[in-house]
This record gives C-alpha cells, structure tokens and sequence, in this order.
C-alpha cells in the first residue's frame, strides 16, 4: 500500500529560520502542542493556521518548542494575536494567555486587546545562548490564539497587510521559491468530507490513480468528531440503488448529534481509504492555490497546516468537494452565493427579491453530569443573557446556528466565534445565575466544537442548474445519477431568538417541503467553464432552495461516488467531465447500475434517513 500521511508529528524539525537579527516561529509548528489545537478554518484570509487554547473555561497545558536563535542578547518579542470577542464587548478579551521563554514570564498578558489581528508587543527578554524554550501559558481556557511568535533585535514589527505577511513568512521561513512536486495523478480530489472519500475510493477502485487532500488531520468533514453531525438521507435507493455503498462502508453505524466521539467512527473511514491501493492521502494540508492553463486547471498547490511545506498537485482532472467551492473560485469558475430572486428560476419558495442570506454555521456542545458540584467562570462579553432569553439546555445541537446574515466565507471567523461567544455566556448563566442554577450545579461543558459545521457557501454552477421545480415535479434528466431524498430543508432565524437577538441570532427553524426520491443530474457535478473541474458536495451546481435537499451527507457521498466512475471514464478516453457526458454517458449509467462497492454487506446506517417521501408527479 502507498500512501503519504502528512501529520506534523511525522517532521522532528522546528519550522523558524533566522535572519541575522530576528527568528519568525509559526505558533502551528510547536512540537509539544499541550493542550492547545491546530485551527486551519480561516488560513485563506490569514494566510496561515494558529493555535488555539479550546479549554471551555479550563486552562490548557503549555505548547512548548525549542527555538535556535542567530545570537546571544536582548530580543523584542512581538506575538501575532486577536482578542476574538472584540465585536461584540470593547474591553479586556478572555483570551489571555503569557509568552514564557526559558521558563520565565515575558512582558504582559496577551491576547486581551485590540480588534483584529495585531502583531502584539510581549516586552522584551534577555537570551544568555543560542537555543530557547518558548512556551505558550494560556490563563483562562477561552480559546486564546496565537498565529507567530517574532524576536528581533531590530526595530520593525513585521506587517499585517495579507500579501506583505506571506512574503515576509517566505523570507523568514526560507520557504522554497516553488512547491515540492507531490507527484502526478489521473485525479485529484480536495476535501475530505464524505463526498470527497466517496470519489476518491470510487476512482481509485476503478483503476485511476488519486490524490486525496484534506486540511484536517481526520477524514469526514461535518461528519468526523471534530464537528459531529451524523449523516442524512437515504443511500442505496431508487432510482440508482447501486449508488451508496461507499457511503454504507464508510459511514457510522450510530447516529446522532453532538455525541460522544466514538460516534462518528473516525477510523473506519480513515482505515478505508488507507486501504485503497490508488489513493494517496495528504491529510493537514490545505489548498490555496491553483496554476490554469486557459479554461483548465494543470496544478493545484495546498500547504502542509503544520509544518507549512507547500506541494504541488498535477492531474488532468480535479474535483472540488472542499464545500465552500474554493478550488472553483481560485480558477474562476462561475459561481453563486446566497438566495436567487423569485424572478431567476420561477422557484415558489425563493424571496421576491435576491438577497445575501445563507443558512448558517453551527458550533454544537453538550455538558455531562458529575458527581460534585462544578464551577464555570463568570463569561459576559457583550451578549447578555436572563431568565427570559437564556437557552435551559444541557447540550446544543443543529438548531444552534450562526452568521446567516454574515459572509461564511470572509466572516467565517466572526460567525465562528460567535457560536462559541453565545454557548459559553449562556453557559456562565445557567451555571451562575439562573433560578434554575441548582439543575446545573453538577453538570459542566464537556465538548464544544471549534470546528464550526457549515451547511452553505459558494455554489459552482455547472451545465444544469438544478432548480426547486425539477424536484417537486420530478423532471428527471436523462444524466439523472445519485438519488436525492432529503425534503428541501431550508434554515431560517428563530422568529423566537430574533425577539432577544435581532440581526445576532444564534437559534434557527428547518422549513421543509417533501420531494420524491429524486435523480440529480449529472451535469451538476462538473464546472460549465473550468474545462477539468469536477465538484461533489454542497458545492454542486444548485439554486439555493435545491441546495435544501441535495446537502445531506448520504446524498453528498453518493454525489462523490459518481465522480469518481465519471473521472476514470473520462481518464480512460483522454476527455474531460463534459465529454463523459456528451459521449459516454452510456459507460457512465453502466457504472451507476453496477457501483463500486467492495464488501458484502446490508445497510448498517438505519438512522436519519428522513421523513416521509413526497408524492411523484
């Protein structure tokens, strides 16, 4: 079996490199991460990821590292961080943390001022030999974050501007002018999600070679432990219930929300894909870039979220399953992004007039009871709860949503910290002032994503746009490929939580209209002007009320089982995911009777699949 597993455990040298007078230290790139976390989610507006202290009010342990500087003397040190809850509170953020280097304290507390990303001065320090220990304290457990650590002996402060900063992380890093070739494959498939695996090892078992990129250290997307959403809708269905088998191997066998981690079977679906002879996977590493050669992408580049190396990913054919459709985006595919005006597509259930709304993000948790009596720390940041507004809830699930009236992509991060903002102040509540306290005494915060669940972002629009007409009057086309059988299920705010927190709401409602089992065409899934882009997920080529049914991650895998058939088709005659379409879409319709499952075995997933089907027209 080949395969490339890069995890930074696996590099035993420190990413930092000094200039005469100055060492820059990537905050990721800490050998011993203690208690803090890898946050990749915002890399592209960041240009890198950070550390994160995710304690829910406990203290982490200290990151550690060992650092070689150029020479003996008196350093200024300046850390790279966000007081995260400045936009909602003007004072003293929660997440504070202290430089240590060599075992002592440097300068001031951290993190607690400013309202963005700053390059934060630390004071200064005396280093008596060429090699340190840099420790990061964090003093509060409330996700303090710190993306780069500078000693200098000079006068400059290294810049914010995003360009200005990747060149001076290049300089200082002494970063490779180009990416390392990561080698040659028929497909190249980025975003690990269940829609991402799904085409990987559907390629792979058909014989094509596959490159599978996923910017987390675990494989699932939403439905891996990090995030926890079980999987919906039904698989191994009508019309195509040769379609879903992957899916059946590698999903979960339990279902539920915001559950305990076993849950969501990481492994399994880790040990499938390891198990493909054709598929190389590059997990902890994100793409942020591409090479085009007119309409066609030949090169895609993603870093390493760790270690930052940079490798570069050559292939005829791409597919896009990141779900924010970034790949797409970076070669200029068409794409669309919030809600179509009525007037588009004729659509009954689309706003009079086109507007910005998506649904949002959701930062699920629960609490588990103890024995003895547990504390919470005061939290109150600029969202103020009662006894009329409070949440008495001992976990969150779905309906805690977020940033549907944001950007979810450029406002990511504040839509992010604004779920975990609203369960953690609501939480200090409960535990701390609420006349119902006492149900809450014994309990305490057990589990809170920080990787946000989202459910809408950028749609990349292929040769059909699949409209809401097409599922509630069954226009079957005759590419119809992997069955859709969600309702379409659509998120709104909570007229309940608009009444305390209008315009930052952080509570939603489902709104659902039955369709029947209903065969999504193929020509969703590939790029109707980037000439070698397929794309699976929640990025499909859908109008926004369509994307209500389709986003399920039962569908979503099944979306990515079929481009898989279609790239070792297209890899087979030397075409492109048109040309399968517009010559070989026999051999297409061939491989979705038959499927490309591997194990004998009946549907272990009899959970969540949906609420009754819709009559077919």
């Amino acid at each position: 079996m080949k395969y490339t597993f890069l995890l930074a455990f696996v590099f035993c040298t420190f990413l930092l490199s000094a200039q005469k007078n100055s060492v820059l230290v990537e905050a990721e790139s800490f050998s011993e991460k203690g208690g803090w976390v890898v946050d990749q989610q915002f890399m592209d507006l960041m240009g890198s990821s950070y550390l994160m202290a995710h304690g829910m009010g406990v203290p982490v342990a200290d990151a550690k590292a060992t650092v070689s500087v150029p020479s003996v003397g008196e350093y200024k040190v300046f850390v790279r961080t966000f007081n995260w809850t400045s936009p909602w509170y003007k004072g003293e953020g929660p997440g504070q943390f202290r430089i240590i280097i060599n075992g002592n304290p440097v300068g001031d507390v951290l993190g607690n001022s400013g309202s963005v990303w700053i390059w934060q001065s630390a004071g200064k320090v005396n280093i008596p030999n060429n090699k340190v220990t840099l420790s990061l304290h964090d003093l509060t457990g409330f996700n303090g974050r710190v993306d780069a650590i500078y000693l200098t002996k000079g006068e400059e402060i290294p810049p914010s501007d995003l360009a200005e900063l990747t060149s001076f992380r290049k300089k200082l890093l002494d970063m490779p002018e180009k990416p390392k070739d990561a080698g040659e494959f028929d497909l190249v498939v980025i975003g690990g999600g269940m829609a991402g695996i799904g085409a990987a090892i559907s390629g792979a078992r058909l014989g094509i070679k596959v490159a599978l990129i996923q910017d987390r250290p675990v494989l699932g997307g939403n439905n891996s432990s990090e995030v926890r959403v079980h999987l919906g809708g039904r698989a191994m269905v009508e019309p195509n219930p040769a379609l879903g088998k992957i899916v059946n191997e590698i999903g979960p066998t339990k279902g539920g929300n915001a559950q305990p981690a076993a849950y969501y079977e990481d492994d399994k679906k880790m040990s499938m894909v390891l198990a493909e002879e054709n598929i190389t996977l590059f997990a902890s590493c994100r793409a942020f870039a591409v090479k085009m050669e007119g309409s066609r992408i030949t090169q895609v580049i993603a870093k390493n979220i760790e270690t930052s190396e940079e490798l570069a990913f050559s292939a005829p054919l791409f597919a896009d399953c990141t779900g924010d459709g970034t790949i797409g985006y970076l070669a200029g595919a068409d794409f669309a992004m919030g809600r179509e005006g009525r007037n588009e597509y004729g659509e009954p259930s689309a706003p009079e007039v086109a507007d910005d709304l998506t649904m949002g993000a959701s930062v699920q948790w629960y609490s588990v009871e103890g024995e003895n009596a547990s504390v919470f720390p005061e939290f109150e940041y600029g969202v103020d709860f009662n006894e009329e507004n409070s949440q008495q809830v001992t976990m969150g699930e779905w309906t805690w949503e977020t940033g549907m009236n944001y950007d979810q992509i450029s406002e990511f991060e504040r839509i992010r910290d604004y779920g975990l903002l609203v369960v953690y102040s609501n939480w200090s509540f409960l535990k701390n002032h609420s006349s119902e306290k006492a149900k809450y005494q014994n309990r305490k915060l057990d589990w809170v994503a920080y990787v946000a669940g989202k459910r809408e972002s950028r749609r990349l629009m292929g040769d059909l746009i699949l409209r809401e007409q097409d599922l509630t009057d069954y226009v079957v086309y005759p590419d119809g490929s992997a069955p859709t059988s969600w309702t379409i299920d659509l998120h709104y705010p909570d007229p309940e939580n608009t009444k305390y927190f209008p315009g930052s709401e952080f509570k939603s409602i489902a709104v659902h209209k039955k369709v029947h089992l209903y065969p999504i065409p193929y020509r969703c899934f590939y790029s109707r002007n980037v000439d070698n882009l397929f794309m699976a997920g929640r990025n499909i080529s859908v109008t926004h009320v369509a994307l209500g049914t389709v986003r399920v991650m039962r569908t979503t895998g099944m979306m990515g089982e079929v481009v898989g058939m279609a790239a070792s088709i297209a890899a087979e005659h030397n075409t492109n995911p048109r040309g399968v379409y517009e010559y070989y879409l026999g051999e297409l319709k061939s491989l979705i009777d038959t499927g490309v499952g591997k194990y004998d075995m009946g549907n272990v997933q009899k959970y969540n699949m949906g609420s009754t089907l819709g009559p077919r027209k």
